[in-house]
């Protein structure tokens, strides 16, 4: 069906063509290039398709126990993406759960998503899976069957009884299929991080990420030729569409972690000549203060995609100035896909001070502060377009919440939008702190206390006040062997002319700010944190 089209110069022509199909597509055809690298093992694509193939074949052998949706709780391997693919192949929705998730969340999505099949690894750091499944039913989660993938692309299937020796499955006539649905359906089940509580679980189909991804290589003039190193997790967004999505697309190489680790990154950017980098801001930090990003060989990469949480002006500056890359992101939600992107073809200006211009396909609507539309144009926005997602799962009252009654879905944030279209965001809408009946922006305060040079992280909340209402706390960690206290943060942020009301009141310091399965910054465990140390 695809021929001799390719997705950079025809991307029309993917637009009805899924994953699963595409990947047999370049087993065919460069049965032997590399898909995936994950340290110092390389999968081809032929490798990728028959792990996929041998996945759908367990997944029909565990039809019998029920359940329409199967768990995926895998390390970002080339495993994840077979995973997700042998679901597509098999007609099962497939369920994203990070590997970072706790018991309590994984037991909650399986439930939520119907499912009673757990493809994972035979060990989960250092545990047995059986013993991952024990507490998993404990908490609620119903599983019956468990499928294991080892990092050799070995399927075994097995009861939940550890007695029972499991199966090894190959590939079966019947698992060749590319599947039966079609990039309309839904097929794709993943949560919102969790930073905020017990997360909601939302639904996608292939169609939105397809053209996420066009608008992704478009924006950065991304080939075939371009190396991949997406160090985000691949069931959220943002490593959905950098590692799942486009790269299979373009029948790119990708590098990808199954740990982050920031020197490891540091090392598959060396050895892979890797152009197209895609992380989180606390990830390109962490490369801008390790020592060994000092002396490492950057120079072949041209683009940093990032996101998933406010991206700092001076850091990204720094970033460009020691790589030569270009620092580009989406700005959007799990839920409305993306709103607002920057491209190589902005301004420093624009791509590191705002979130870019509004996406053409997609329809925005900013409702303020009392409620209704229009100008000036600062509020809470909402979307309607090919790139959002189909909503929650099976959750009515979570999407009475998300969609106006109008049918637009909002975005749980404050943003603006200026004269050119381009988006700043101001905060979220629970991180707009109230104090005194001021309007604080936590994003603002973060990035103000982000140019202080002993600051390596910063989340902003606010703390409950009888008088005030709310005051300004910050959990701020420090760089290692430095003396920074209240007072110091307090008399250098005054000495840099910044208004009393954006110096916060309150400083907590730790060693780690705690953060969600997705990498971001986790504002709910952030706020528990401040009210107990003020």
């Amino acid at each position: 069906m695809l021929g001799r089209s390719t997705f950079a110069d025809n991307p029309e022509a993917f637009s009805d063509v899924s994953i699963s199909e595409v990947v047999r597509h370049r087993a065919a055809n460069t049965p032997d290039s590399v898909a995936f690298v994950t340290g110092d093992r390389r999968y081809t694509w032929r490798d990728y398709d028959l792990t996929a193939d041998r996945i759908a074949a367990a997944l029909a052998v565990a039809e019998s126990v029920g359940g329409s949706g199967v768990a995926i709780y895998l390390p970002d391997t080339m495993a994840v993406h077979a995973a997700l693919c042998g679901a597509y192949r098999a007609g099962r929705v497939a369920a994203g759960i990070g590997f970072r998730s706790g018991t309590r969340e994984i037991a909650h999505l399986m439930a939520k998503a119907d499912c009673r099949v757990l493809i994972t690894t035979a060990t989960v750091r250092g545990r047995s899976c059986y013993d991952v499944v024990d507490d998993l039913q404990r908490s609620g989660a119903t599983v019956l069957s468990v499928i294991v993938v080892d990092d050799d692309g070995v399927v075994e299937l097995g009861t939940t009884d550890r007695t029972e020796a499991r199966s090894r499955v190959e590939s079966s006539e019947s698992s060749n299929s590319v599947g039966v649905f079609t990039t309309s359906d839904t097929t794709l089940l993943n949560s919102t991080s969790g930073t905020t509580g017990l997360p909601k679980v939302v639904a996608h189909n292939e169609k939105k990420w397809i053209e996420f991804a066009q608008l992704a290589m478009v924006g950065a003039r991304i080939t075939d030729v371009d190396v991949f190193c997406s160090a985000v997790p691949a069931p959220f967004g943002f490593g959905l569409w950098s590692a799942h999505f486009l790269p299979t697309l373009l029948g790119a190489r990708t590098a990808v972690l199954e740990k982050f680790d920031v020197e490891v990154m540091i090392d598959l950017i060396e050895c892979e000549r890797v152009t197209v980098l895609c992380c989180v801001s606390t990830q390109f930090k962490m490369l801008l203060r390790s020592e060994r990003a000092r002396t490492a060989d950057l120079s072949s990469l041209r683009v940093l995609y990032t996101g998933g949480e406010a991206v700092p002006y001076s850091e990204a500056l720094a970033f460009e100035q020691r790589t030569g890359a270009k620092v580009l992101q989406f700005y959007g939600s799990n839920e409305a896909g993306a709103v607002s992107q920057t491209t190589l073809d902005d301004d420093r200006e624009t791509r590191l001070r705002t979130c870019g211009h509004v996406i053409e396909s997609m329809n925005v609507r900013i409702f303020s502060d009392n409620g209704g539309e229009g100008e000036p144009r600062r509020g809470q926005p909402a979307v309607h377009g090919p790139l959002e997602s189909l909503g929650y799962w099976q959750d009515e009252d979570a999407n009475a919440e998300l969609y106006t009654v109008d049918g637009w879905m909002l975005l749980g944030d404050i943003v603006d939008i200026d004269a050119a279209g381009r988006v700043r965001v101001v905060g979220r809408i629970a991180d707009i702190i109230i104090r005194g009946g001021k309007n604080i922006s936590a994003v603002d305060v973060e990035e103000l206390m982000c140019a202080h040079p002993s600051v390596r992280a910063v989340s902003v909340v606010g703390v409950r006040d009888d008088v005030f209402g709310e005051r300004v706390c910050a959990v701020v960690v420090a760089e290692s062997g430095v003396e920074l206290s209240t007072a110091i943060l307090s008399e250098w942020m005054r000495a840099q002319g910044i208004s009393t009301e954006y110096i916060p009141e309150y400083v907590v310091f730790v060693d780690d700010l705690p953060t969600g399965p997705g990498g971001k910054v986790a504002k709910g465990e952030v706020r528990k944190l401040a009210v107990s140390r003020v």
